[in-house]
């Protein structure tokens, strides 16, 4: 049994929806970020980087107070407005290969501590405890947190019908992604949501692993009126769409390729390629790029009395070749490894190997939605850089005040 609640949610005014909402600024070069603060004076990167201009940077509760104030500045001028009654948000985000359509809502805490919330990622006690901070001093929550569930008939069904009227917003943005938002404010549709989201058992975590975690501490403090729910944009689990990130290593020292080979060779069986690049096609297979060459590697050993995890393409990857083979030990804090998303071009991991600035690339098949689920309900954990999950959504689009 889910709980979600409509809210009252602060957000742009129609006609700057646009230039308000922003990809999380850390996925903007330095170069970017400084073109976008510069010429746009509505975008909340504004209010994430209310320092940018002074020659000095502030930290920890002195720029979270500035982020504040840069809020209450946008909302006294008028770029954002409040919601008058509670409601609901269908946000719809189209892709060049993907649709994503759900409802942005608030949802439980309790749920969450319940473990009706499903995790698969391990959360850091420092970065739950700092953002719990943050959200205190700034009062409010600018990015959902993205939940999957299995597909409810109701609440599709009045998606649709939403989806056949005009959008609250729509625009598109330079990525070639058309972003359109609809507002559930009809006191009949609010409840037959909230009833079938009462009908589904389990909810799971897709991305936002700390920011539900740091919810939850902030609900231990009885000063916010709104902190025993959080944000969430919750979607039918067939629109997920889960990426693999691949591994592009950087020898410590010269490898020998026969010798190495045969390393790979005593658990793998191996199918040298020619300049065709090769992504996998079925577990247990990983593609490798090495001395101008794709190879296939097909995990030979069926695993015993194994659980979910051991049997992830990633782990068997590490267990089998990166820790025993080329010494990584620890992929979280070893240099020579950087992680790719899987919707890079295989041909520009080539390149990056063909340059010199790697010596080798990894790629993997991407996990699925039923074994994301099972390490989940098991209550597991994924090793790092398991998952790359689409959609990535907006900052400032649909803001929850605390």
């Amino acid at each position: 049994m889910a709980t979600i609640r409509p809210f009252k949610a602060i957000r742009p005014t129609r006609d700057k929806a646009s230039l308000v909402a922003s990809r999380s600024y850390l996925s903007y070069s330095e170069e970017t970020l400084k073109e976008k603060l510069e010429n746009n004076p509505f975008t909340f990167l504004h209010i994430i980087n209310p320092d940018y201009k002074k020659d000095k940077k502030l930290k920890g509760t002195n720029k979270f107070i500035a982020i504040r104030e840069k809020f209450n500045e946008f909302k006294k001028n008028k770029i954002f407005i409040t919601e008058k009654k509670k409601v609901f948000y269908v946000y719809q985000q189209k892709t060049k290969n993907h649709i994503y359509t759900g409802i942005i809502a608030c949802t439980s805490v309790d749920d969450y501590i319940n473990n009706k919330i499903k995790k698969h990622e391990k959360t850091l006690i420092k970065r739950e405890n700092m953002f719990s901070q943050y959200l205190a001093t700034i009062g409010f929550n600018a990015e959902p947190v993205l939940l999957f569930h299995k597909k409810n008939n109701i609440i599709e069904h009045i998606i649709n019908l939403y989806l056949e009227k005009r959008s609250e917003y729509e625009f598109a943005t330079t990525n070639q992604s058309i972003h359109k938002l609809w507002i559930i404010d009809d006191g009949k549709d609010i409840k037959a949501i909230e009833k079938s989201f009462e009908e589904i058992d389990i909810l799971y975590i897709a991305d936002g692993h700390h920011r539900s975690a740091s919810s939850t501490l902030l609900s231990k403090n009885n000063e916010f009126r709104n902190s025993k729910y959080f944000m969430s944009y919750l979607i039918n689990e067939n629109q997920l769409n889960i990426i693999s990130f691949n591994r592009l290593i950087k020898l410590k020292n010269n490898l020998n390729k026969k010798i190495f080979l045969n390393k790979i060779e005593s658990n793998f069986n191996i199918i040298k390629k020619d300049k065709e690049t090769l992504k996998p096609k079925n577990k247990n297979e990983i593609s490798m790029y090495f001395a101008n060459f794709w190879y296939l590697l097909t995990f030979k050993n069926k695993l015993v009395n194994s659980n979910c995890i051991e049997n992830l393409d990633s782990v068997i990857l590490s267990e089998y070749i990166l820790k025993p083979i080329l010494g990584i030990k620890n992929e979280k804090k070893d240099s020579n490894i950087v992680y790719e998303p899987g919707n890079t071009p295989l041909s520009i991991i080539s390149e990056k190997v063909n340059s010199g600035e790697f010596d080798l690339a990894f790629i993997l098949k991407p996990i699925s939605i039923t074994e994301l689920k099972e390490v989940a309900d098991n209550n597991l954990i994924m090793p790092p850089k398991s998952t790359y999950i689409e959609p990535k959504l907006r900052s400032g689009l649909v803001i929850y005040p605390l």
